[in-house]
């Protein structure tokens, strides 16, 4: 199959499940995630029509904004963000998926605003306290929340997770139902619009991410194929 084949099916698996929801299949993002694969996929992928895409390493996704300067794409941050690469990243990004401290938080808000920029940022939440993936435990995401309200230029919009990986897509459920419940929980205290984006399910879950509630999904193995190293 065809990158273009390849996101036609995902879109209409993205519809699909949110028909069952009762959800607006518009009202979800796909985030295809371009990682390892090579500029031309991008240009494949933006042929056929699609704008989001997400990189977990900040200087190969520099390297293809550089690339792709003449396409207006959005580009998404989904991994981890040191601190010392705060100031690139708030003013190469359209999101920043994987903001987890305080500290983050303010160098990306003080660099978005030197650089006169607007990031939006997600809040990584890390449910299941896994000892190889990064995200604030969720006790500590409400105090990141009131750092939020201060901030001049970057925008935090919602929440992010990684669940641990499922043997199959209905382990991820609970997961998912969960960051939507504190998502539920903590958005009275929250200025409005502050988290209304749920950032959930990959390829191997995304589906019932939607079902969850998900507003973006973040899928790459299911649109640009096998992914190598």
């Amino acid at each position: 199959m065809s990158i273009a084949d390849r996101l036609s099916e995902v879109r209409a698996r993205i519809d699909a499940a949110a028909r069952r929801a009762g959800r607006d299949p518009s009202s979800i993002r796909l985030v295809a995630v371009s990682k390892t694969f090579p500029i031309d996929a991008v240009r494949q992928a933006y042929a056929a029509g699609h704008r989001d895409f997400g990189e977990n390493r900040v200087q190969e996704a520099l390297d293809k904004i550089g690339a792709s300067a003449d396409l207006p794409v959005r580009w998404h941050l989904l991994g981890h963000l040191q601190t010392n690469k705060a100031r690139k990243a708030a003013a190469a990004f359209a999101m920043i998926q994987s903001v987890d401290s305080v500290e983050l938080l303010q160098k990306l808000d003080a660099a978005a605003a030197d650089a006169g920029h607007s990031p939006e940022l997600l809040l990584q939440v890390d449910l299941a306290g896994e000892a190889t993936k990064f995200g604030a435990p969720p006790d500590a995401i409400p105090h990141i929340l009131d750092a939020a309200s201060s901030c001049r230029a970057a925008r935090v919009v919602g929440l992010m997770t990684l669940p641990p990986f499922p043997e199959t897509p209905e382990d991820a459920r609970p997961w998912f139902q969960r960051l939507r419940a504190l998502r539920d929980q903590w958005a009275g205290a929250t200025s409005a619009g502050m988290l209304r984006e749920l950032s959930m399910g990959m390829s191997g879950d995304f589906e019932v991410a939607v079902e969850e509630g998900a507003t973006i999904v973040r899928v790459g193995t299911a649109v640009f194929g096998r992914r190598y190293p």
